[in-house]
């Protein structure tokens, strides 16, 4: 087993694009996302079209030069505008297709084709929400049997949110991949979850606080259980996002009135919330960022342009610089992902 230092799970949306663009290219080299797109709605097929077909190619043009994969659960395959976009976008870009054993068959058969024909492989993407089953390693035989064997596959496990109310994700992905692992010779195996609290008010004390990066335990448990296959397991986390962000419509209208500023520590997410509704004054967003960078886990304006944008909102006055929503994901996202990768780079240097 191989592949990249880090799979960070990212929405096909222009924040994440934007974060991406945004590493240093040390950075990028060592990680490979896993984007997945939303619902996309639309008011007939040819707008649908042109709208999955803008957001998807923003995500090859910015992985011209780096692999990565590509999900879209929510698609059916079989029907316009995806029975031909998609599979063009698997077969003629760096975007590897990804499947899942629980999807229809018709999603499954596209996805495996695509991956035949691109000849980048075929990623598969097991879900776990809570607790682990044999069926899953079931169906997911029946998947690679009637998947070519040329095709080179990968293994997505994913958690999805482990918060203090699953204190067992680890033990849950330990039984996964026991079960998973030996069913074939997987180029890749990365175990994928999200530590960002879904809602943060109850960890906030006058609009500061933090949240535990269980995600990172979840990982540290998996390399250190002394199965024979834990040092090849990567890490993957949703960054700064909660992890049921990435099933939200990417039009779905659900906007807090709140902005959130976030920086990821050692063991923690520092959060920072402030008023932004009908934003005229900036000074709350700057106050945020000051906070951030007056801690003692800040890294400093060099660590990444993320860290430099918080450095900046925190030291200029006036209303440009403050950003909006877009702009406080997408340098949460540039700040967690480059340290993530500095981390992961440091431990592989120590084993």
């Amino acid at each position: 087993m191989s592949g990249p230092l880090y799979v960070p799970v990212l929405p096909v949306r222009p924040h994440a694009v934007a974060a991406v663009k945004d590493l240093a290219q040390w950075t990028r080299d060592q990680m490979a996302p896993l984007w997945t797109l939303p619902v996309m709605t639309a008011a007939d097929a040819d707008e649908l079209q042109q709208a999955v077909d803008k957001e998807v190619g923003r995500v090859a043009a910015v992985q011209k030069y780096t692999w990565a994969w590509l999900d879209a659960p929510y698609a059916e395959l079989d029907k316009t505008p995806y029975v031909n976009l998609l599979p063009f976008y698997w077969s003629h870009t760096a975007l590897r297709p990804v499947t899942d054993p629980d999807h229809p068959a018709s999603h499954q058969t596209v996805a495996a084709r695509s991956a035949r024909e691109g000849g980048n492989g075929l990623g598969i993407r097991i879900r776990l929400p809570n607790t682990w089953n044999d069926g899953l390693a079931e169906r997911t035989a029946a998947l690679l049997a009637r998947t070519d064997p040329e095709v080179r596959v990968d293994l997505l496990l994913d958690i999805q949110a482990v918060r203090p109310g699953r204190p067992d994700a680890g033990k849950e992905a330990l039984r996964a991949l026991d079960a998973l692992v030996p069913l074939t010779s997987w180029r890749t195996v990365a175990a994928l979850s999200g530590g960002f609290p879904d809602d943060v008010d109850g960890l906030l004390e006058r609009d500061r606080g933090d949240a535990d990066r269980m995600d990172w335990e979840t990982w540290y448990e998996i390399r250190a259980s002394g199965r024979s296959y834990a040092e090849a397991v990567r890490y993957g986390d949703y960054g700064t996002l909660p992890a049921r962000n990435l099933s939200r419509a990417a039009d779905d209208g659900d906007r807090s009135p709140f902005g959130l500023l976030r920086y990821t520590t050692a063991r923690s997410f520092l959060l920072a919330r402030f008023w932004a509704e009908k934003r005229g004054e900036t000074g709350v967003t700057r106050e945020a960022a000051r906070w951030i960078t007056e801690s003692p886990d800040f890294r400093g304006e060099g660590a990444s342009k993320g860290d430099l944008w918080y450095w900046q909102c925190a030291r200029t006055t006036g209303s440009k610089g403050t950003g909006n929503a877009g702009t406080w994901n997408k340098v949460g996202n540039v700040q967690h992902m480059t340290y993530v990768v500095r981390c992961l780079s440091e431990d592989a240097e120590r084993t």
